[in-house]
């Protein structure tokens, strides 16, 4: 039985997401908020970005400030479980068919009142593969709304180009600001409930601005591919840990190639680790030019 049906597959398709829905219990969400307040909590005492915290620019060890927790499905079993649970799956599957690699994941965490803006890029820009049937899948473990920090996504920006990511001839993991080619205006805030879920490709041009609200936003990320996708910048962590993340159906030796567009993240970021500091490296940033127009 099919989760996403025909018709909003070819929704997905024209506008590169789709609002799933509800997909967790009450029990379920409960448990995942607990555990990320808890990760959240033992960053007291961590001075500096490690394989578990990326921190905020305003944190310290005695009033820890986390805007994201590093591929949780590697340290914290209640977050791998969720991403084999077929209440996960299942719609990814209507998407891209049952053979499902997970390639990474990350709870982006934007605090009440200062957590940090993304700017706009593609995921596609960070990995690209042999073919596209690459996902961006997003549990919200916190309600999302217009004034909280929403993830915003250009439709239909998935069946254009792979736009420059790069500032002064290295990767910076952001689109150039002088590239006049997308109205930003046209976004669409990607709104829900705690426990909903958000699909959308990973050529899809998607931001965030910070959160100046009272309510936090908390969104688990997982990265989701086809098994026969094979991403271009080679095994980030050898051959038996990429066999291991094929989460549904069987892995492949064979490699399905597509004609996709493709701009390898090259050379590599001047400030390495996550986003945040990759976008670091930008000349101008859209979401805190935002944020100085609304302050005058």
């Amino acid at each position: 039985m099919m989760v996403i049906e025909t018709a909003d597959q070819e929704i997905f398709r024209k506008q590169g997401f789709i609002h799933v829905g509800p997909v967790l219990t009450a029990e379920k969400l409960r448990a995942l908020q607990n555990e990320t307040d808890a990760i959240v909590d033992a960053a007291r005492g961590v001075e500096v970005h490690n394989e578990i915290y990326d921190l905020e620019a305003t944190h310290t060890p005695k009033r820890p400030r986390v805007r994201r927790i590093k591929t949780p499905h590697l340290f914290f079993p209640v977050f791998e479980d969720l991403a084999r649970d077929t209440a996960v799956t299942d719609p990814v599957a209507d998407l891209i068919g049952q053979d499902i690699r997970l390639y990474g994941g990350k709870i982006n965490i934007k605090a009440a009142g200062y957590g940090a803006p993304v700017e706009w890029h593609q995921d596609w820009a960070f990995y690209p593969h042999t073919n596209d049937d690459v996902l961006t899948v997003c549990i919200l473990l916190d309600d999302m709304e217009v004034d909280n920090g929403p993830l915003c996504i250009m439709p239909g920006s998935h069946r254009g180009p792979v736009f420059d990511h790069h500032s002064n001839g290295a990767f910076c993991g952001a689109l150039d600001q002088d590239d006049d080619s997308l109205d930003f205006t046209q976004a669409v805030p990607m709104t829900g409930r705690a426990g909903d879920m958000l699909i959308f490709h990973a050529r899809a041009v998607h931001g965030s601005e910070g959160n100046r609200s009272e309510r936090q936003r908390r969104l688990l990320i997982l990265e989701m591919t086809a098994a026969d996708a094979w991403p271009l910048a080679g095994l980030r962590d050898g051959y038996d840990e990429f066999q291991r993340w094929v989460i549904r159906g069987q892995g492949s030796l064979v490699p399905r190639l597509e004609d996709v567009p493709v701009r390898m993240p090259f050379p590599t970021a001047v400030h390495a680790g996550s986003i945040y500091e990759n976008q670091r490296a930008m000349d101008r940033h859209y979401f805190q030019h935002l944020d100085a127009a609304a302050a005058n």
